[in-house]
């Protein structure tokens, strides 16, 4: 089985390779590349990969290269997890939108547009030399905005799933707090991308107990302190959204909180300096725990069980992934991308039968799911006015006047990776 990784040279990617060995049961890979145009990073990160897999006894082999379409020639799957433009455009993403009073943030609001924007072509076009290399291949994305890059992929005809970690970290939490095993705990995860609640947590599948409510009646402090929401907010709602839900409950809280400290790609961008340092080192051979605050927590685990699933292997049947709506939700069209529940097997992601979703959340899910639409309009035939159109329909934006002072700064920043520009 071979997988090749797009991005490998990230600080990531120890994560995933430390997942890759310690699963190899349920993941038997035989040949892993690494696939980066940064070839100092990817010298480092492949280097500590190769120590990783020899200090875990898993006979693998890892390979390094900058050539795409030599990396993915006859992979099994392909998993992407680029940053176009690194940090330093994520650091913009996260700083320019405060100057009109708006969230800075990388996925969600114009900084995310300004990721999607950047993005998306790049995906696509990787994707094709994929199909064209390799037209068998899965897709697993871990790129974000993954909701608007997987329905990008999806829309083009790729066979593809997109996969994002707050669940996984969610399920993770509350079989702590249950003190049974992630595997027993079954999640009622509904939404979009970065936009999700948990409406229920059950034992042993979908049809057990809901144990929410006793959660939150006994663990609520703790898992509001884990969102950084007042516990009167899970109380209300009675569900626990997902910790992006703050900067739509909380908006002019966290614009004025994050106008007053450094942002997290400055954060991120200190902290990679650090790991490459220590990737560097011949004698590491496992992860470090500095790594453990880079982010991504139990990303490793998600991408091999949804690897396993896709690949025939032994992989859990219902995973929590990002795919076509196909009716889940009827108030969406059947082509928009959701993140659900969803039975995982060789012909990709079927999502599972969801309670209808309270108009608390529909309304917002609604909201987002328009502008979402307009973003993939833009990103993939440019303009202005569609980059208007979809700030303007966001509802962290969503005034006249911040949408074109918006539209012009993002242009400004990104016009480097934006062809039409």
């Amino acid at each position: 089985m071979k997988l090749a990784v797009v991005g490998g040279g990230s600080t990531y990617t120890p994560e995933l390779i430390d997942g890759f060995a310690r699963l190899r049961d349920t993941l038997p890979i035989t040949e892993l590349v690494l696939i980066d145009p940064a070839a100092d990073r990817l010298d480092l990160v492949g280097g500590l990969a190769r120590r990783i897999f020899a200090k875990q006894g898993h006979p693998g082999t890892i390979t390094t290269t900058s050539d795409l379409d030599a990396g993915v020639a006859g992979a099994d799957a392909v998993l992407l997890q680029l940053r176009v433009g690194g940090q330093a455009a994520r650091n913009q993403d996260e700083t320019w939108p405060l100057e009109c009073g708006c969230v800075g943030q990388e996925t969600t609001g114009a900084g995310g547009l300004a990721k999607a924007l950047r993005t998306v072509p790049v995906v696509l076009d990787i994707a094709e030399r994929v199909r064209r290399t390799n037209p068998d291949a899965w897709i697993i994305d871990f790129t974000n905005p993954v909701g608007i890059v997987t329905r990008a992929l999806l829309q083009a005809g790729h066979k593809a799933v997109g996969l994002c970690n707050v669940a996984i970290g969610f399920q993770r939490k509350f079989a702590a707090l249950l003190d049974v095993t992630p595997a027993e705990v079954h999640l009622d995860h509904v939404g979009l991308n970065h936009l999700t609640w948990e409406l229920g947590v059950r034992l042993g599948g979908p049809t057990g107990e809901n144990l929410l409510p006793k959660l939150i009646a006994e663990h609520g402090d703790a898992i509001a302190a884990d969102l950084r929401m007042p516990r009167a907010i899970v109380d209300r709602l009675g569900v626990v959204p997902s910790y992006y839900l703050r900067y739509f409950y909380q908006h002019d809280e966290v614009v004025r909180e994050l106008g007053t400290k450094p942002s997290r790609a400055a954060e991120v961008a200190a902290m990679e300096k650090e790991l490459l340092a220590l990737y560097g080192d011949p004698t590491l051979d496992e992860k470090p725990e500095l790594l453990a605050k880079r982010g991504g927590a139990f990303y490793s685990e998600a991408a091999v069980d949804l690897a396993s699933g896709l690949l025939g292997g032994g992989g859990s049947p219902v995973q929590v992934v990002n795919t076509y709506n196909n009716g889940t939700l009827p108030f969406l069209p059947d082509d928009a991308v959701i993140e659900t529940q969803a039975r995982i097997d060789a012909s990709g992601a079927t999502p599972l039968e969801a309670a209808p979703l309270n108009p608390l959340y529909a309304g917002l899910v609604s909201n987002v799911t328009a502008y979402e639409n307009l973003a993939l309009e833009a990103a993939l035939h440019g303009g202005r006015e569609r980059v208007f159109k979809a700030l303007l329909a966001h509802p962290l934006v969503g005034q006249f006047e911040y949408a074109e002072a918006l539209t012009d700064k993002l242009i400004a920043h990104n016009r480097e990776h934006l062809a039409w520009a």
